[in-house]
This record gives C-alpha cells, sequence and structure tokens, in this order.
C-alpha cells in the first residue's frame, strides 16, 4: 500500500516524456464501492476502481486534484432557463427605465410607422374639455379584489389579504383552502361559519384584476387628464359572488352606492353623475335603479323622482342585459370553449384525478355557490333566443369577410355569385350530438327527461359533493336522450341536475318575460334584474347607452356528450371531435359561435336599446333615449400596443381609445346626440326586428 502510494506521487512527466496534465488518459474517473478506499500521508480517502484490465483507477487527476464530476439532468436545465429568463427580464426592466423617455418612443414611431396617438384624455384635454359631471364605476363579475376577514386555521396569515385579484398567491399555496374560503353557504348563498369575505373599497378594488392586467386603470387615468379625481370618481365595489339583494342584506352595498351619489351630486354643484357599469355591473345596477325608488324596508325609499335628480347617463360597457349561454355551459359542466380547447390538446387529462386535485369539481363545487351567476341565464325564453328551428342569428355566416370600409360580404360560390346563407340552429343552447345540432328537430328521437326516477349514483361517496351525485345514472341518461335544449327548456334542466342551486337562484332572479307590468308581483326584487320584467325608471332626460364590442366569435351554443370517465367526475362535457373545418361553419370543437365580444353575443347587449326600450315602450315607459355605440374589434398591430388600443374583447374593451372618448365626453357633458347617435357594425336591428316582443 505504501508502493500504492509513491506511485501516485510520481512526477507529472513520465520517463517518455508525457504531459500527466495534459494528456487525456491521465483522467482517471471515481470509482463506486467503499472496498478500495485507501488514505494517504495527509489522512485524505482515495476511491479506487476498476478499469477493463483489473488496474486501479484513482479519483484523481495527475496533478493530484480531486475530480468530481456530476451528471447534468433536466432539473439543472430547467433551473438555469428560468434564471436566465428572470435575469434577462430584470436586466431589460432596468434598461427601460434607465433610458432616457425619448428613446422608447424613438422606438415606437420607428416600428409603428408614425408618432402614437394622443391618449384620449390628454386628447381631449388639448380641445377644452374639463371634468363636470361625477362618474360612479360598477365592476362586474369576477373583476373586482376579494379579500378575507375572518376564516379557518388554514387560512392563518391571510387577514385582509386578496383572496380574489393581485398574484393568486394562495390558489398555488393552498387551493383546497382557497376554494373553502372563496366558496358561500350553500344553503343561505351567504357566509359559511367561520369565514368572512369582503370586496375590497376604493378605486384599487378594480383598477387592475392582477399585476399588468388592467380593468378600470386606463380609464381612470384618462379621466384624470381632464381633472377627475377621487372625489369625482367612486368605485361601487360589492361582493359579486352573492346574488344582489344579499349585498344589501349583508353589507348595504346598495345603500352606500345611493349615499355616495347623493353626496358626490351635493358636493358637485348639483351636476348629475355618469354611471359606468360593466358586464354583471350592468345588471346590478338596473337591479339598483328599481332598489332605491322602491318603499323600504325592501327597497332603498328614494321614490320614483331619485334617478331623474341624480343620473344623467348610464354607459353600459358589455352588458350581458338578455343573459349570456356560457353561463349555462359553466353551471351545466363546469366548462366553456377554453376547456374544451385544452380538452382537445390533451385528451383524458382535465377528466382524471391528477394529484388528487379533481380541479373541475372542485370549481363547479364553488361556482355553484355564486348565485351571482344566475342574473346571466339566457332570459326570455325562445321569444328571444329561438326555438328549436329558429333564431335570430340562424343567417350569420361565419366565415364573412371585413372589408376595409367596415362593411362586410359573405362568400361566392363556384359559379361566382353570392352563395346563400347556411342556416345554424342556435336556439338548441344545448344538443346531444353534432347530428341533434344540425338535423330538423322532427327527425330526432327525444325522451322527455322530466318524470325520469332519480336513484342513487355509484359515486356518492365521492370526496367532493356535486348535486349530480343525487340525480342517479338513470337521471344523468334521461338528460342526454332529451337532446335538444332551448332557453326555456334549459331552466327546466337545471332544475333537475341542480335543485338547490336553482332553487336559492330562483328566490332571487326570474328570466322570463312580463305579461302585465302592472301587476304587483313585479314589485319584489326577484324581477329588478330583468329589463323583460321591469320598467326602467321615471327619469325622462336620461340617456341609457349600450356599449360593445364586437367582430369577435362569441360562444352561443353547445355541442355535448355523456362521459364515463369516472365515478366522481361530472358526467357531462362539451366535445370537442364536433365541429367541420369548413371556414363558414359556426361549429368549432363543439360550440356554436355567433358576433359579440368574445362573451357576451350582439343579441343580449344590444337588444334592449336597439328596440325593447327604443322610444316609448311598455318597458320604457317615459321614452328615455337609447343609444348603441359598438366597437369592432382590432387586435393589436404590435406588441408595443399591449392588449389593443381597438380591441372589442369583453374586458379589453375597458383600453379601447374609441370607448374611453366618447365616456369622456359624455363625462364633460356630451349628449348621445353630440356623439353621433347609433354607430353600428353587426346585424343587431335586422336580429332585433325578427324577434316577435310585444312592446
Amino acid at each position: 500500500m505504501s508502493l500504492l502510494r509513491r506511485r501516485w506521487r510520481a512526477p507529472k512527466s513520465d520517463s517518455s516524456g508525457v504531459d500527466r496534465e495534459r494528456d487525456p488518459s491521465c483522467q482517471i474517473r471515481r470509482g463506486e464501492g467503499t472496498d478500495n478506499d485507501l488514505a494517504d500521508g495527509d489522512g485524505e480517502k482515495w476511491n479506487i476502481g476498476e478499469d477493463k484490465q483489473g488496474r486501479l483507477k484513482p479519483s484523481r487527476g495527475c496533478d493530484g486534484k480531486r475530480k468530481d464530476r456530476r451528471k447534468w439532468s433536466c432539473v439543472d436545465s430547467c433551473c438555469w432557463f428560468i434564471g436566465f429568463i428572470c435575469s434577462s427580464w430584470w436586466f431589460l426592466l432596468f434598461l427601460y427605465n434607465a433610458m432616457p423617455s425619448s428613446i422608447p418612443q424613438f422606438v415606437t414611431e420607428a416600428i409603428t410607422g408614425g408618432p402614437m396617438p394622443d391618449p384620449p384624455g390628454l386628447k381631449l384635454k388639448k380641445e377644452g374639455l374639463m371634468v363636470k359631471h361625477p362618474v360612479v364605476f360598477v365592476p362586474g363579475i369576477v373583476t373586482g379584489g376579494l379579500e378575507l376577514w375572518e376564516g379557518h386555521h388554514c387560512a392563518e396569515g391571510l387577514f385582509r389579504k386578496r383572496l380574489w385579484g393581485g398574484t393568486f398567491g394562495e390558489v398555488y399555496k393552498r387551493p383546497l383552502c382557497w376554494v373553502e374560503h372563496m366558496s358561500l353557504d350553500n344553503e343561505t348563498g351567504l357566509d359559511p361559519p367561520g369565514i368572512k369575505v369582503r370586496p375590497v373599497s376604493g378605486l384599487v378594488a378594480a383598477d387592475y384584476f392582477a399585476a399588468g392586467y388592467f380593468v378600470w386603470a386606463v380609464l381612470i387615468a384618462n379621466l384624470a387628464q381632464i381633472g377627475y379625481e377621487e372625489k369625482t370618481m367612486y368605485m361601487a365595489a360589492y361582493d359579486w359572488r352573492m346574488s344582489f339583494q344579499n349585498t344589501e342584506v349583508r353589507d348595504q352595498t346598495l345603500s352606500r352606492m345611493k349615499s355616495n351619489i347623493e353626496l358626490m351630486v351635493a358636493t358637485n354643484g348639483g351636476n348629475k353623475v355618469v354611471v359606468i357599469p360593466h358586464s354583471m355591473g350592468v345588471l346590478y345596477f338596473l337591479h339598483f335603479m328599481k332598489w332605491v325608488e322602491a318603499p323600504a324596508p325592501m327597497g332603498g325609499g328614494g321614490g320614483s323622482k331619485w334617478c331623474a335628480k341624480h343620473i344623467k347617463a348610464v354607459m353600459n360597457i358589455g352588458g350581458p342585459f338578455l343573459g349570456v349561454p356560457k353561463v349555462v355551459s359553466g353551471l351545466f359542466s363546469g366548462e366553456g370553449r377554453d376547456i374544451a380547447v385544452a380538452r382537445a390538446f390533451a385528451p383524458g387529462f382535465l377528466d382524471k384525478d391528477v394529484f388528487s386535485l379533481q380541479t373541475l369539481q372542485h370549481f363547479m363545487r364553488m361556482t355553484r355557490t355564486w348565485d351571482s351567476t344566475m342574473s346571466m341565464i339566457p332570459k326570455g325564453g325562445e321569444t328571444i333566443w329561438g326555438g328549436l328551428d329558429w333564431s335570430p342569428e340562424e343567417e350569420y355566416s361565419c366565415g364573412t369577410k371585413k372589408l376595409k370600409n367596415n362593411t362586410h360580404m359573405v362568400g361566392e360560390n363556384r359559379k361566382g355569385g353570392l352563395s346563400p346563407p347556411e342556416i345554424t340552429n342556435y336556439g338548441r343552447i344545448i344538443s346531444f350530438g353534432k347530428d341533434a345540432a344540425t338535423q330538423h328537430s322532427s327527425k330526432i328521437a327525444r325522451i322527455d327527461f322530466r318524470d325520469a326516477v332519480k336513484g342513487s349514483h355509484p359515486g356518492n361517496h365521492c370526496d367532493i359533493w356535486t348535486e349530480y351525485q343525487e340525480i342517479g345514472v338513470g337521471g344523468i341518461k334521461a338528460v342526454t336522450d332529451y337532446k335538444l335544449y332551448t332557453a326555456s327548456s334549459v331552466l327546466e334542466m337545471l332544475d333537475f341536475v341542480a335543485p338547490k342551486l336553482m332553487a336559492r337562484g330562483n328566490a332571487h332572479f326570474s328570466h322570463g318575460i312580463a305579461d302585465n307590468l302592472d301587476d304587483p308581483k313585479y314589485q319584489h326584487f326577484k324581477y329588478w334584474s330583468n329589463p323583460l320584467e321591469t320598467k326602467l325608471p321615471n327619469a325622462p332626460d336620461m340617456e341609457i347607452y349600450s356599449l360593445y364590442g364586437v367582430g369577435i366569435p362569441t360562444e352561443r351554443a353547445y355541442v355535448y356528450k355523456q362521459t364515463s370517465a369516472g365515478e366522481c367526475s361530472i358526467p357531462f362535457q362539451i366535445d370537442a371531435s364536433a365541429g367541420d373545418d369548413s371556414e363558414k361553419s359556426c361549429i368549432k370543437g363543439g360550440v356554436l359561435s355567433v358576433n359579440g365580444d368574445e362573451t357576451v353575443p350582439v343579441i343580449s347587449a344590444g337588444f334592449m336599446c336597439a328596440k325593447g326600450w327604443r322610444g316609448k315602450t311598455r318597458f320604457n315607459p317615459t321614452g328615455i333615449r337609447t343609444h348603441i355605440r359598438e366597437y369592432d374589434h382590432a387586435p393589436p398591430a404590435t406588441l408595443l400596443e399591449g392588449r389593443g388600443t381597438q380591441s372589442g374583447a369583453h374586458v379589453d374593451i375597458m383600453g379601447n381609445f374609441a370607448l374611453i372618448e366618447d365616456i369622456i365626453r359624455v363625462a364633460a357633458g356630451a349628449s348621445g346626440e353630440d356623439l353621433g347617435g347609433d354607430r353600428v357594425y353587426s346585424d343587431i336591428f335586422k336580429w332585433s326586428d325578427k324577434i316577435k316582443l310585444r312592446l
């Protein structure tokens, strides 16, 4: 052994003159095992292996330095890649903030070929516009922040931290705890025992949905350009999960809105407010206008002239006045087009109990406690949305090409003439199978589900409770065998598959058409958010605007299938295989699309201002003036535009320069006629004429 040690202390070059430091053959690898461990005079251990000839191989090079070769793993690559991305991002951010402000502007102008237009606020400030009417923002569903005030043990350390909005960090850290605290009581629709989640107050409640993702921030910043500040702007934040009347029962939100509007009018020279609701906030404010007039205790006791005294205009952005079909798919199976697309790319993944998360089941259980979603179930039944073999948009061409002057043309046939439009059965909001979605209803055999016997479901031992576990296998099959569901029968189907959900919903919302609006029953709050079952306030000088985007395929109906992915899974899902590769086809991935803003179809956003409230009608007895302003969607031309300044998408429209300019002009004193009246790109007036509604 001493001889061996002397051998490794040999000179760096042998008698043949070979330099062992540079000779690759002198690099010898570490051996495995412990039997060959030797120690030199310094007490260091040498690990000795054997090569193919049986010779000893120490783990040192010829220079006596230890060699430690470690295998490169995928984790190392990921860490280096993430580190590189983060370092590059912070370096670019540093350069952006360090460089003179003129350089980004120069780069932008070089890319776009000219100077960027002034933001609307700056443009109108140069025209001399100034603050006049106070503005009230009413956010929609999911865009307002929610924070924790009291919770269970799993939520320790989250007092007054945002559970909704911001970074959504708790979703990743403790997902099941987050779901528990974001859910409402399944019986009362109010707080579960031991949990208090409340809306964030102030303009920060909904200026940004998450870091870098604006909602109201761009509009607020542009209003500030002409002199608006917090005393002339008010964010009417509310808990968007709850039914509208319950926000008053628990938080007195409607009373707070009434008091703030009265204060803003009184402290701004008597100038009435301009109210700007977005998305579901449109329905919430419609409810408010009836509540504030109604006598206490059900209402606010403001009297029939309160709105006329305090409100100049209501500028509704992306308003789902008559509901949204995608809410039906969300309540029915917890999915929409985005989930269907994900299934198409990764079949079976979302249906498996991956890591015991059961994501869709948890999502459905949580959202089915949010009573507010039922305010957006399609209203008006088959009169508005169509029947089994007709719909107002049935001739809409999904292959329509847009011309430069914003007009549209349909495709040409082989002989060069205009091809006749294909008829799409949009009235069938849910169809089971592609054939059921396309064939005439007389050719489809159907079995009524209403008399089906409910039984125990084989999955009644599942950890995640859904009401599907109570209707049984027979009930699930009966829903499938009925094949076709219109806006009317969808309500009956939801009553069948989700009775607890609908029992709460039917106590707070209604989805029909009033026969006689003077009937005392329509004084109940459940009718106040349905424009087809209530009258507009007695305010002839008030104006109502419907502002919404067009030109984006928007979910209108669905093709479903029954699935047996697992006994604890959701038994129905959108059939992503149902579709047509034809450019003209409106069925893609199991979803039938129509013109809209990606969330709200045109017929829902525009019908009331186009026909239902146009002039003096039984829904608008004092003849409040209505205006439609459509914004044709144009995607951002470059990455420098972010989400776009001409977007018509449901949320991105909040950064649309044309929309912001219209709002600022009205807030500064303009009327609808000053804006130019209606601006329409879609067929809203043509489709509205097809709806036979008694006015």
